[in-house]
């Protein structure tokens, strides 16, 4: 995943952990490939001296987070033997006491380090170190996705639209089924942008069908979503799990679907989808 947009997922999650555990001051950021973190977001903070602050593996809270793989917490930021003091000064800077550091691990590997700081000394509520632990692990999950989808873009991309005629039938079953399996995954994501991408590399697969028109039929994200599935031989449970929708809506989306492509059965759905550059 681009840095910038792991970047920005770090300051969603950073954002949503202030509201939520309502700590005064949160900062964190992407770990770089030789294990050393760069603080790039802050909030409620009252200076600058975190912002761009290297934190290597084992160095202060989040080095040692990071070294570890497991959260810190420190009751007294400054008497604690638990840590080295390289950023002593930066922490004053803040008036930081209390401090937790909760690494985000992706596929054994330390993608970012999240911080929950408070300006009293004292031991960190359970609810609040919690609320940080349970932040780095929806940012995990959500860049696990994410990085799938890349995985999956990158795939398809990697055969061009025009080798699709000549393809074996092994082949164009396998870009058929890397087709649906990432209109599935890019069907849960809530971001538009990333959404807009997942279809945009989807199209790329279709190009091989007859160029469409002002009299074909427009068939809607959601109903190639379903087609996608039912190409490969889902079940109407299976296709509403792989789209995280219920049975009934499946139900609906492919008849829906049908009446546009003014098929009568599941086969000729996607046939038909397939002559109007819908589906691979």
């Amino acid at each position: 995943m681009p840095a910038d947009r792991e970047a920005a997922e770090v300051r969603h999650t950073l954002a949503v952990l202030q509201r939520g555990a309502r700590f005064p001051l949160v900062f964190g950021g992407v770990v770089a490939r030789e294990r050393e973190l760069r603080v790039s977001t802050l909030l409620g903070n009252a200076g600058e001296s975190l912002r761009g602050l290297l934190v290597p593996g084992g160095r202060g809270v989040g080095g040692r987070a990071l070294a570890t793989r497991r959260p810190v917490a420190v009751g007294d930021y400054y008497t604690s033997d638990a840590i080295s003091h390289d950023f002593d000064e930066v922490a004053r800077a803040e008036s930081i006491r209390s401090l937790v550091a909760v690494p985000v691990i992706v596929r054994r590997v330390v993608r970012a380090v999240l911080y929950g700081a408070v300006r009293e000394m004292g031991l960190l509520a359970d609810v609040s170190i919690g609320a940080a632990v349970n932040a780095a692990r929806d940012l995990e999950q959500e860049l696990a996705i994410r990085d799938e989808v890349e995985r999956r873009m990158a795939e398809l991309h990697a055969h061009a639209a025009s080798a699709l005629s000549s393809a074996s039938s092994a082949e164009r079953e396998a870009l058929r089924r890397g087709h649906a399996e990432l209109r599935a995954i890019g069907s849960t994501l809530t971001d538009p942008e990333l959404r807009t991408r997942i279809d945009a590399v989807c199209a790329t697969l279709t190009l091989t069908a007859a160029p469409s028109d002002r009299h074909t039929p427009r068939l809607s994200q959601r109903e190639v979503d379903v087609l996608a599935c039912v190409a490969m031989g889902c079940t109407n449970v299976e296709t509403a799990r792989a789209l995280a929708i219920g049975p009934e809506t499946v139900k609906s989306y492919l008849r829906s679907a049908m009446s546009k492509l003014d098929a009568h059965s599941r086969v000729q759905a996607v046939n038909a989808a397939r002559m109007i550059g819908q589906l691979p």
